[in-house]
């Protein structure tokens, strides 16, 4: 399995440090709105690569945060005229039902920044004793020209972000840094109704990066396996956190880092962002989208490529899970019958070369496009031996457990894909289809032609198969 690395820009084999055994820590929300679908595409992203682990066998360790403290959290409760823990618990409530919409696997652990207020202290306390962090009138900041590989995940130039950073602070705030990239630890109280703790440095609230090196190494360890998030988190949130960690540690604090690609709207093709003001929460899509239409088209872009958000996009990801969908009702159907099984070696080869197609796509950096094209090309041979007089029905079993597993990967859970509810209309059409099987019995075809064309009008497809007849909604 090979695994783009965001740090060495290139392709490498994956050695888990335990074998069998994966770390995990992908960044999570601010959890000051509701998420839009670009949050929900990081979530869907990795979801889908732990999904994939799982399928290959490895025990997965999934941590994802909650950042439940900043200034955006801050100026939202402000607005809202309520708390800042009021306001997390009412958006992470709503992450959580958003995300179980969407049938994402909940973390193995959601820590949250307001909950690790003395582990935080305690990271920074030991930045400050090695050298790499300064107190400064209450706030904390870190030293980042002290780490000598600052800048190597996003290849910035050092003199550049000297340059631009001394252009966006301003005259307080760059005489207490000693430099103007270092970044806060720990920012003092401004405001008596700011949300804050006490510390050794005064009352004051963590800094954003922070956070995440403290929980990752707390629940992970000192060297993970995994670190990921969007595009968007390389610079500066992910570059503080190596800084952080390995200053620390001493230790390597990420084998392979990996980002997620943008989801962009429109014409142009601009990122979807709050900031922006032209995004989509999934709270109020989900109140005119199928859910497993969402996630289908989230899933089947590979995690590195931008996706763009469109009503044509979302109405081919229906297309092709109805495809999915058919054969899946198309296998049930022929597999309750009660003919006998014949081998078809032609079906039986199209699986084992399925298989293997879709191995290698995914240990290819998770290229679920090319993923679902191999399983794609497998159903046509699989409806041809469904139709066929004497179908191989042990092949069709394998066929169905292996679309199973293969969708769930996806995020796709059959049993939710074809089931179905009882409609009004449902007897009134059992009522027609026997009505017609009697007309053809009787040789009546006039009689048949003119039901089935009511049974059209109905938006019932009517199937006369070897098996008997059957129908399905269009």
């Amino acid at each position: 399995m090979k695994i783009y690395n965001t740090l060495t820009k290139t392709k490498e084999e994956f050695q888990p440090i335990r074998p069998g055994q994966i770390t995990m820590y992908v960044c999570g929300p601010t959890v000051y709105n509701y998420i839009h679908i670009g949050n929900a595409r990081s979530a869907i992203a990795f979801d889908t690569i732990r999904r994939y682990f799982e399928y290959r066998g490895y025990h997965v360790n999934f941590v994802s945060n909650f950042t439940d403290v900043d200034d955006k959290m801050i100026n939202e409760a402000r607005r809202e005229k309520t708390t800042v823990p009021e306001l997390a618990e009412r958006y992470i409530k709503a992450y959580q039902e958003d995300t179980a919409a969407l049938n994402i696997e909940p973390a193995t652990k959601n820590p949250r920044a307001t909950h690790e207020i003395t582990a935080i202290i305690n990271f920074i306390k030991q930045l400050i004793a090695q050298g790499y962090a300064y107190e400064a009138d209450g706030d904390v900041y870190y030293h980042a020209k002290k780490f000598a590989h600052y800048g190597e995940l996003s290849s910035q130039n050092i003199a550049e972000l000297e340059e631009g950073a001394s252009e966006h602070i301003n005259e307080e705030e760059q005489k207490r840094k000693q430099d103007p990239i270092d970044f806060a630890l720990w920012k003092k109280q401004k405001q008596p109704d700011e949300i804050a703790w006490n510390s050794p440095w005064g009352k004051g609230r963590p800094g954003w990066h922070i956070e995440c090196s403290v929980m990752a190494t707390k629940y992970l360890g000192e060297t993970i396996d995994i670190h990921g998030g969007g595009q968007d988190l390389e610079f500066p949130h992910h570059e503080n956190e190596i800084a952080q960690s390995e200053a620390a540690t001493g230790k390597k604090f990420v084998h392979y880092w990996m980002h997620n690609g943008f989801v962009t709207v429109g014409a142009e093709a601009e990122k979807m962002s709050k900031s922006l003001h032209n995004f989509v929460t999934v709270h109020d899509l989900l109140k005119t989208v199928d859910p497993q239409v969402l996630r289908f088209l989230m899933a089947s872009v590979q995690y590195r490529r931008q996706i763009n958000y469109s009503k044509e996009n979302l109405q081919q990801a229906e297309i092709i899970l109805q495809r999915f969908k058919n054969t899946l009702n198309n296998l049930e159907y022929r597999l309750s019958d009660q003919t006998s099984s014949v081998q078809a070696a032609a079906l039986e080869e199209a699986i084992k070369k399925t298989k293997t197609a879709f191995i290698t796509a995914m240990d290819d950096d998770f290229n679920v496009q090319n993923a679902l094209a191999a399983i794609y090309d497998l159903l046509p041979v699989v409806n041809a031996n469904i139709a066929a007089e004497n179908a191989d029905k042990e092949a069709l079993k394998e066929v169905k457990q292996l679309l199973h597993d293969w969708l769930a990967v996806f995020g796709i859970e059959t049993t939710q894909l074809t089931a179905t509810t009882a409609a009004e209309d449902e007897d009134e059409i059992t009522a027609l289809i026997k009505e017609r099987e009697q007309a053809r019995k009787n040789k009546d075809w006039a009689k048949s032609d003119q039901l089935r064309a009511q049974l059209k009008e109905m938006g019932i497809t009517v199937e006369d198969t070897p098996q008997g007849t059957r129908w399905i909604r269009e």
